[in-house]
């Protein structure tokens, strides 16, 4: 009998340039569309971003064929606001494109995430009113929302990001496209 592969779910923080490497390239990689999950780094315990080998990213995002890494001068970014915002994009169907055009802006733009003006930006780049998202941020659904995302992370067992869910495996770290997409990819036997 075929099953069908569970849609996996891709767990990222927008202030995260490991989460941006892996964004770039995870819908063109998985031989199943991912569930995208914003999650705050922080909440999880996930995050050390003073600890990010800048040069390693540079050369990564450069082997992709992705424009230059430009940090944010404001390093690590309060990326509250920012995940908020993705949140209420995935509410509207506009998850993936919100979360491209965020970390586009903060790490191939070098923009500050934690700038209103860089989420805003972000969400004119799929068409996101500004004052619909602004409102959308400050909703207390959406806020819940977040704290639900960050709880399903931890109890799949989210330790490290980016991750990828597949049923009840996690596979993390900067390389989870490549295990996730080797385990969705097996013959079954």
């Amino acid at each position: 009998m075929d099953l069908a592969p569970t849609q996996p779910v891709f767990y990222y923080d927008l202030g995260s340039p490991r989460c941006y490497i892996v964004a770039e390239t995870v819908m063109a990689t998985l031989p199943v569309v991912p569930e995208w999950e914003p999650v705050l780094g922080s909440a999880l315990e996930a995050l050390d971003r003073q600890q990010i080998d800048r040069a390693e990213i540079e050369r990564h995002a450069a082997a992709l064929g992705l424009q230059p890494v430009r940090w944010p001068a404001t390093w690590p970014p309060d990326t509250s606001r920012a995940v908020l915002a993705a949140i209420y994009a995935k509410r509207i169907g506009r998850a993936v494109a919100f979360s491209l055009a965020a970390f586009r802006q903060a790490f191939a733009g070098g923009r500050d995430l934690g700038d209103e003006n860089t989420i805003l930006i972000a969400g004119a780049a799929c068409e996101m009113h500004p004052t619909a998202l602004r409102k959308g941020i400050e909703l207390a659904s959406t806020q819940s929302a977040l704290s639900a995302a960050n709880r399903r992370a931890k109890l799949a067992g989210v330790r490290t990001l980016p991750a990828i869910q597949i049923a009840d495996r996690v596979y993390q770290g900067p390389d989870s496209v490549a295990r996730a997409t080797q385990a969705l990819t097996k013959d079954p036997v």
